[in-house]
């Protein structure tokens, strides 16, 4: 097909002059969109004949001023104009995760409820620990959880923060991010098995060591594992009911403590405060908005259902946090020194008898179940996007009968397996470095988005200007050097040699691809990431949309 025939299948011209623009997108059986220099276009589709029998919708939402007259540098245009929601072939009949289910998902990626946030108070005392949790996510929280609606918005495909940075500052990054970010989702989860059983083991001894507790820690990882396989609606509304029976118990132990709190508690604040415990307890609960992105794909709606789940997250998790933080502070004399992980379990006990005790600890297990099934969800559905954009094996994009990514999530449970012998400390610090690391990429690809890219499409844009932008970038990045300069060294050389590996790894991979050892493909319903096949060559993303 020359490229005269190519333009006239998409646009009436008249003059019959070739445009003078490059090609911006390869589709299938060879055809191509061309953009004309200058010509603003509000909704173009193009649906491409792919067989006698069956046909698929690639949809761009190109937005810029459109002019009145339609006519573009003297050639006029014609667009073709089909339906939205445009979805590659292989998940064109999977379920797609609607408001309720995509929220509390969101809220097991960040919180879970107030299982491990007890340190707080034995690091500060309530008073900076009930101020902590209300200030620190208009620091932290929010800024993070309104790029996530702007870029998860702009960019609604699975891969998630990687297409962003990809898209600003080039593929290699792209996929830097990517390790990074996967490796501190695995590092994460491998947690929640190990909490579970901690949990439990006071109500069941037997799990406290040896081998029942092995062979426990293993079934479980099992079982979840398996319901990830079985869909991410599944997951999804698996995580509502969990975070019901998490959150009931704590309102029940609120009503019952009414008479017993007494508010001068709330304003102790201990001599020595452990800055070191206490930022780091609130960066571990209040971080991983973005997660959420990397399954923006399997989302319905989602340039309305992302931003809407992610503000009554927000809301679900500060609350989370905050009454029983009041609750427990407020309703006991302060022994600073018995709040650890687990404390809300004696504290039921003694406001409320035994019976609301177990309570309490069973929605402890139940949370780490539900946390599991989140970060097990974003972390190989950011494989399969990885792999969708070229940038890991083909292999990783292969689907289940279900609509999930098998090898992703097999590949993320081995490393929950292989990772789960590090200590609760260690593996806080470990997450919370790599996580700075790429929050840092995602804030400059934001910021870079916005000043090179302002007419870009997004269907839900922060209302703040380029400077503004920059302006709520700056306290969550003070943050991120705060926590680097905590961390332990051993942490920081433990990250070194993570951080070294990605470095090492995209580089094997690109040559395992020139010497055809592994099979890289972009899928073809996707826009073309320039530059995914030259290294040196990083044309973003983004130049498809303005």
């Amino acid at each position: 097909m020359t490229v005269v025939e190519t333009r006239e299948r998409i646009c009436h011209n008249p003059s019959g002059i070739s445009p003078p623009f490059p090609a911006i997108l390869d589709g299938i059986c060879n055809c191509r969109i061309y953009k004309p220099f200058g010509c603003h276009v509000e909704n173009l589709k193009l649906c491409v004949q792919k067989s006698r029998e069956e046909s698929i919708e690639m949809s761009f939402k190109l937005r810029e001023e459109a002019p009145a007259s339609g006519e573009c540098n003297g050639v006029e245009y014609v667009c073709v104009d089909v339906d939205e929601g445009a979805a590659p072939p292989s998940v064109v009949n999977s379920k797609k995760v609607s408001v309720v289910p995509l929220m509390f998902l969101i809220f097991y990626e960040v919180s879970g409820g107030p299982f491990g946030i007890e340190d707080s108070v034995k690091a500060a005392g309530p008073l900076l620990a009930l101020l902590g949790f209300l200030i620190f996510p208009f620091i932290w929280s929010i800024p993070e959880a309104l790029i996530t609606a702007e870029m998860g918005t702009m960019f609604p495909e699975n891969g998630g923060y990687v297409v962003w940075v990809s898209s600003a500052l080039g593929p290699y990054w792209g996929f830097q991010l990517g390790w990074m970010k996967w490796f501190s989702g695995v590092i994460d989860n491998a947690l929640y098995p190990i909490l579970f059983l901690d949990y439990l083991k006071s109500t069941v001894p037997a799990l406290s060591s040896g081998l029942p507790r092995i062979a426990v820690a293993l079934a479980l990882i099992v079982v979840l594992t398996y319901l990830n396989y079985r869909g991410l609606t599944i997951v999804g509304w698996t995580a509502v009911l969990l975070g019901l029976f998490s959150m009931l118990p704590f309102l029940v132990m609120g009503l019952v403590s009414i008479r017993k709190l007494k508010p001068s508690r709330w304003l102790v604040v201990e001599k020595d405060v452990n800055w070191s415990l206490f930022l780091t307890t609130l960066f571990w609960n209040l971080n991983y908005w973005d997660s959420i992105s990397t399954i923006a794909g399997e989302v319905k709606n989602p340039k309305n259902t992302i931003p809407i789940a992610l503000f009554c997250a927000l809301i679900l998790v500060v609350r989370g946090y905050f009454f029983p933080l009041l609750i427990g502070t407020g309703a006991l004399p302060l022994h600073p020194e018995l709040w650890k992980a687990g404390y809300f379990s004696d504290v039921a006990k003694m406001v409320g008898g035994i019976w609301l005790s177990w309570w309490i600890a069973g929605a402890a297990a139940a949370s780490n179940m539900g946390m599991f099934l989140a970060e097990m969800s974003s972390d190989s559905f950011q494989l399969l996007g990885m792999a969708e954009r070229g940038m890991l094996p083909s292999f990783f994009a292969k689907r289940s009968r279900y609509g999930t990514p098998l090898v992703g999530i097999l590949f993320s449970t081995s490393g929950v397996i292989l990772l789960s012998w590090m200590s609760f400390e260690q593996t806080i610090a470990a997450e919370n470095f790599l996580y700075c690391f790429g929050m840092v990429l995602e804030f400059i690809a934001f910021v870079r988005l916005r000043i090179k890219y302002p007419a870009a499409s997004r269907p839900y844009k922060i209302p703040l200007g380029t400077i503004g932008s920059i302006l709520m970038c700056i306290p969550p990045t003070i943050v991120i050097c705060v926590m680097v300069v905590l961390s332990p060294l051993k942490v920081k050389v433990v990250s070194l040699i993570a951080f070294i590996i990605g470095l090492l790894l995209r580089p094997f991979l690109r040559c395992a691809e020139r010497k055809k050892w592994l099979k890289f493909s972009v899928s073809s319903h996707l826009p073309e990431l320039h530059g995914e096949n030259a290294e040196n060559v990083n044309v973003p993303l983004v130049d498809v949309l303005t």
